[in-house]
């Protein structure tokens, strides 16, 4: 029978003050302070990703503004809810200047304005809007894909792959961007009709923009390949096809989704600037881009025209870097966000005082 003698009742208490984990029930290792244990890495990015509330706030106002320019111009065969079209020349009422007002709240016949032929500018922006996003989407895949196939081969298979994909890249790299776009948005106008054209100049110009997405892709797979779940799944016969699919991509898709989404907002930028040097969207088709071009010279006399399709230029690429950076911080395991009320109500932690006992020094 043993007998708890003082200094172990001492000891005790001490250890319970300090809020010393008990032997035997350690907290699961790869979980970061605060986080549950037992979360898939899915649940994790999810839970750190719906706790950046840039992120989520830029999601809400670009998924806002997606549908306002679908359902008020229509898409897909279907009409939309707003009575003109983009190309439709009407009669200018109140001189062509917006009826929009605040207070009382009211759209009017023209709420953005219109332009000096009549055309109502709240439809052509909704519709620029449209295409810019779509041209924004179809780069971001193409040159999503382009990049992380490239980037992939060169990473794991090395040798001759890797010094053919890697000096093509250098190739692609030293043209000027803005000139290889403009040129490939220039062989995509007259290469189709305008109905199309739009799609295929993302088509053409996401085949121009993925050389630092590869450039990330390589990198990230000649670190990953030389780990030791790469070495036993070579061990366990899996082939090459299998290990970069099944295990090295999946370590990679936080770079590769980030990477992505940040390329995006770089892209629509992109599409702008071809459609203001008149090498992106054609007439009849208008995007914020092309609306920007051609209202310019209107800028001092009718500001609006000039300044609706900006903001909504603004707006996306701002929702868009936030998206990315909400990404970027729910991937990276080692982005901690700060909680200054957490840390100032942390209780603190004093050090164990060990009990003297017979025999043991003490403090004079």
């Amino acid at each position: 029978m043993t007998t708890t003698t003082k200094a172990d009742k001492a000891l005790a208490k001490a250890l319970k003050q300090a809020k010393v984990p008990r032997p035997g029930k350690p907290r699961r290792s790869g979980t970061a302070p605060g986080e549950k244990a037992g979360l898939s890495q899915g649940q994790i990015v999810r839970k750190r990703f719906l706790g950046n509330t840039a992120a989520i706030i830029s999601l809400v106002l670009l998924v806002l503004i997606l549908v306002l320019a679908y359902s008020a111009g229509g898409s897909f065969g279907i009409p939309g809810w707003w009575k003109y079209t983009h190309n439709q020349v009407n009669d200018l009422v109140n001189g062509g200047a917006p009826t929009l007002r605040l207070f009382p709240f009211s759209l009017g016949e023209h709420p953005f304005g219109q332009d000096r032929l009549g055309r109502d500018t709240f439809a052509q922006t909704m519709r620029g809007i449209q295409i810019s996003t779509a041209v924004m989407f179809i780069i971001g895949i193409v040159s999503g894909f382009i990049g992380v196939v490239v980037g992939a081969a060169a990473g794991y298979f090395r040798g001759w792959v890797e010094t053919v994909l890697m000096r093509l890249t250098d190739i692609v790299i030293i043209i000027p961007l803005i000139i290889l776009a403009a040129v490939l948005g220039k062989v995509a106008g007259q290469s189709v009709a305008a109905g199309v054209q739009p799609y295929i100049l993302g088509l053409f110009v996401g085949a121009a923009v993925w050389t630092g997405l590869a450039r990330l892709v390589r990198a990230e797979f000649l670190s990953l390949r030389e780990r030791e779940f790469v070495d036993a799944a070579r061990i366990a016969g899996a082939s090459s096809a299998r290990i970069i699919f099944k295990h090295i991509l999946p370590n990679a898709v936080g770079v590769i989704i980030v990477s992505v989404t940040l390329s995006m907002s770089s892209a629509i930028l992109l599409e702008t600037s071809l459609s203001y040097i008149g090498m992106g969207v054609k007439a009849p088709d208008v995007s914020l881009g092309l609306l920007i071009s051609q209202n310019q010279e209107a800028f001092s006399t009718r500001p609006w025209l000039f300044w609706w399709p900006g903001v909504f230029i603004v707006a996306i690429c701002l929702c868009v870097n936030f998206i990315g950076d909400g990404l970027r911080d729910a991937f990276d395991p080692r982005q901690k966000k700060f909680n200054a009320k957490r840390a100032k109500d942390a209780p603190v932690q004093t050090p164990v005082q060990m009990p003297s006992g017979p025999g043991q020094l003490t403090d004079a």
